[in-house]
């Protein structure tokens, strides 16, 4: 069949759809069935599986000209997606192109919520198409003859690649593609990514730097006009004094028309704990929702999740409160508003849920933003800008993580064996380790064979046994069956299981909270309020309860840092307070105020200036600088300055930070003038003195524990039968500590390092910052009292130390006090 026959079989169906085909699926489809690899570059909602499902259907009808009688069995396509929830709506898209076309082609799912039963059938004869996500194909890398299952398989596609990308499960990716490109003779590799900064590197990483994939490859764009609005909700009563930690309730009100007004509306909450605080308190102040408000996040069991997707679908809820569970591709049409409640810290989740409302091509998606305090309209500000200068943050892939090499070795292992020689040039042409060195290799063999220099008396580290010709492989079942558990990259702090007493799960917790309560506590979680009766195994048992609790599960990962992109678009936007009148949003304008009471005691500062504010409160001295470059930044920069001032006089003090900047409080003044003399802002000497400052032993030893589970040398039991945080915690910490003291060369101990710096601390990020202070004035301002852009700050270190209630009452007085 020509190309221009397969063209028109699908043009044909799109006709009988009342739907028109756009540019970049008809380029994808050419490229595709000019056996090109690719990268596609579309937003949600715009019809890129379309682009990608029909190509790989009409290239399976051109090599089989007969398929409507015959039909040839085997895995022909897989379709990679990061999120389980997702599966089922690509599932739909894919079958209804083979049903309509006759094709006879099945399609499958296999995840982590795929039943036994139905893996098993999948064993003997596997589905034409495959959804499936980065863990489970590294599950089928491991099964025995799996190069027979792959060998015919013509595409590969990875779904939602700027979310992989810059994380390990993308270096799981990497690796996985770097095998099938051998096995698969006639694979054809394609990436779909929303926007990101970096789309060109995304395209190398996902075929591989080197390749010959990259070189007969392209770059495809969706030109679509979206429309986005950002409307901000500006208080009536603006707070000149702002502080975090009141969740945005008090404009709850706010919210209540634009859910009326609206068919579905999807309100983001940034975390798990401020989503079921959001839920409660809209159905106690509106009981009329009851029915039609539903709630959604990570936590909550599956089941009531797949019911709330589908009960969007069906129009028949009128509001759900979220987190990031619900960011990603799930196409839900009858959303029409979005509101994000709180700084979404980025602007590409920013604009991704934006994306969620108006989900058709050619409809104006609508953002409501609403501050959670009135700094946050400062970061409102800035999303408009985001918005109309179309500005999208770079995702940062990562670079030799031997953690996730040992993994897939051992997988490889596991299955049917490896030569060394052929996997090594398959993985030098990937672009994690495009780098890595003969010497990392065999140190990397070694450890699968005797474990470490340091462990190798011990038999637990030896998993791999080497034949006689050459060949590595797993021939214990033991292990062979823990490795499987164990395959992932996504290592959580422990979760407890959370059940009624007569059965019946409800959702998990992370463990450390469940570590706080007692028996007859009662704490809100998925909507209910339950009482706590005991911890048995990894599961907490609970009953119903009617008494009112202000306990709400938190989450570890409930804290997000600013972008670099964000905090440069915040920078600009602040500016235009005080430099450039003309240029001010009505969210700028809106501060004013507060901006008027900052400058009684300080200043606004504008481009060229850096802030420093110094006063005394019954709590010691601070000393407040404002870099405003995000969490993450402003904690590195903190510890690097306090221990650089620590060598100019002895002091002890502590360390605050949020978004805008940080604080020292200690118990005597700090020279800031002999701070600057010293040139403290300097990068010279940056990186040992972080590794001085930071209790950088602590960050990594923590860090280790997830390369050491991911690396395989710490167990984290079986189903059911996890194996406590504290054990794991301390089995990790045992072996850092043993690295530490007689083998420092470890690589997996020296990984724990590198992601530190690069990834928890952006070392890069804090050495540009620094060198931006340093061409910036210093202006330090000795102030009488706390100024409205240190209050956030100050508060949150106080919320540290105090119950919500004494908290609130303590904000309140010095407000007063501040107010006079």
């Amino acid at each position: 069949m020509t190309r221009k026959e397969l063209f028109h079989i699908a043009q044909n169906w799109f006709d009988q759809q009342g739907w028109k085909p756009f540019a970049f699926q008809k380029e994808s489809w050419t490229a595709f069935l000019q056996e090109k690899h690719g990268l596609l570059n579309a937003p949600t909602g715009s019809g890129k599986t379309y682009a990608l499902w029909f190509p790989i259907v009409l290239n399976y009808i051109k090599n089989n000209p007969d398929y409507k009688t015959k039909h040839k069995k085997g895995l022909k396509a897989i379709w990679i997606t990061p999120l389980r929830a997702l599966s089922q709506e690509i599932k739909q898209s894919a079958e209804r192109i083979t049903k309509d076309l006759d094709t006879q082609m099945t399609v499958g799912i296999r995840t982590g919520d795929t039943s036994t039963k139905e893996r098993s059938r999948q064993k003997t004869a596997m589905p034409d198409l495959l959804i499936t996500t980065p863990e489970s194909l590294q599950l089928l890398l491991s099964s025995k003859g799996y190069d027979k299952v792959f060998k015919d398989c013509s595409a590969i596609v990875v779904d939602e690649w700027h979310e992989l990308l810059g994380t390990k499960r993308g270096v799981q990716m990497e690796l996985g593609l770097s095998r099938l490109k051998t096995i698969c003779p006639d694979l054809r590799i394609w990436g779909i990514s929303a926007t990101i900064g970096n789309l060109e590197q995304a395209r190398e990483v996902l075929l591989g730097p080197t390749s010959e994939a990259l070189q007969n490859s392209v770059l495809v764009k969706a030109k679509l006009n979206k429309k986005i609005t950002v409307k901000s909700i500006i208080p009536k009563q603006m707070e000149t004094f702002p502080w975090r930690g009141h969740l945005g309730l008090h404009l709850l009100e706010d919210a209540v028309p634009i859910i009326n007004n609206s068919k579905t509306t999807l309100l983001f909450t940034n975390t798990r704990s401020q989503c079921e605080i959001w839920f409660q308190k809209i159905l106690e102040k509106h009981p009329e929702y009851a029915g039609e408000l539903a709630m959604h996040h990570g936590s909550v069991n599956k089941e009531t999740r797949i019911w709330v997707e589908q009960a969007i679908r069906n129009e028949s809820l009128k509001a759900v409160v979220c987190t990031s569970s619900l960011d990603l591709g799930v196409d839900f049409a009858p959303v029409e508003t979005v509101v994000q409640i709180g700084g979404p810290k980025g602007v590409a989740r920013f604009l991704q849920r934006a994306g969620r409302s108006g989900h058709r091509p050619g409809k104006e998606s609508v953002i409501h933003f609403l501050p959670t305090h009135a700094m946050e309209l400062i970061e409102a500000s800035a999303m408009q800008q985001a918005v109309k200068k179309e500005a999208v943050e770079d995702r940062i892939p990562y670079l030799n993580s031997y953690d996730v090499l040992l993994q897939y070795l051992t997988t490889l292992a596991v299955s049917d064996g490896f030569y060394p020689h052929e996997i090594y040039t398959e993985i030098k042409q990937t672009f994690c380790y495009q780098g890595i060195t003969e010497d990392e290799w065999q140190w990397l063999l070694n450890f699968l064979v005797m474990g470490s220099q340091s462990l190798k008396t011990y038999d637990e580290y030896q998993k791999v046994e080497v034949g006689t010709d050459g060949k590595f492989k797993v021939n214990n079942r033991g292990i062979a069956m823990r490795h499987r558990f164990q395959i992932g990259t996504i290592v959580g702090d422990a979760v407890v299981a959370v059940r009624y007493q007569k059965g019946g799960y409800i959702g998990s917790i992370e463990e450390y909270f469940i570590s706080k309560l007692t028996p007859g506590d009662v704490f809100t979680f998925a909507g209910r309020n339950l009482e706590f009766i005991r911890i048995k195994g990894m599961q907490a048992h609970v009953r119903n309860s009617n008494k009112r609790t202000n306990k709400v599960p938190s989450w570890m990962g409930g804290r997000l840092s600013f972008s670099a992109q964000m905090s440069e678009l915040l920078r600009q936007e602040l500016y235009t307070a005080e430099w450039e009148p003309a240029k001010q949003s009505d969210e700028i304008r809106s501060l004013a105020p507060m901006f008027a009471k900052q400058r009684e005691e300080s200043i606004v500062p504008k481009p060229d200036e850096f802030l420093i504010e110094t006063f005394k409160t019954r709590d010691g001295y601070h000393h407040i600088f404002y870099p405003f470059e995000g969490r993450a930044v402003h904690e590195a920069m903190s510890s690097l300055l306090s221990y650089r001032i620590s060598l100019l006089s002895p002091i002890t003090c502590s360390l605050a930070f949020n978004d805008y900047g940080f604080e020292m409080l200690s118990d005597k003044p700090i020279d800031i003038q002999q701070v600057l003399d010293n040139d403290l802002f300097s990068t010279d000497y940056m990186l040992s003195d972080l590794q001085k400052s930071l209790n950088s032993n602590e960050m990594a030893r923590r860090k280790f524990r997830d390369i050491a589970v991911i690396s395989g040398m710490v167990f984290t039991g079986y189903p059911d039968k996890g194996i406590k945080m504290k054990h794991l915690q301390s089995s990790s910490q045992l072996l850092f500590d043993v690295f530490k003291d007689f083998e420092p060369d470890n690589l997996l101990y020296q990984q724990a390092f590198t992601e530190t710096f690069e990834h928890q601390l952006e070392e890069g990020r804090l050495r540009m910052a620094l060198e931006r202070i340093a061409e910036q004035e210093i202006v330090w301002k000795q102030c009488k009292n706390p100024t409205p852009f240190s209050f956030p700050i100050i508060t949150d270190r106080l919320r540290e130390k105090l119950s919500n209630e004494k908290l609130a009452d303590r904000i309140k007085r010095m407000t007063k006090i501040l107010m006079k």
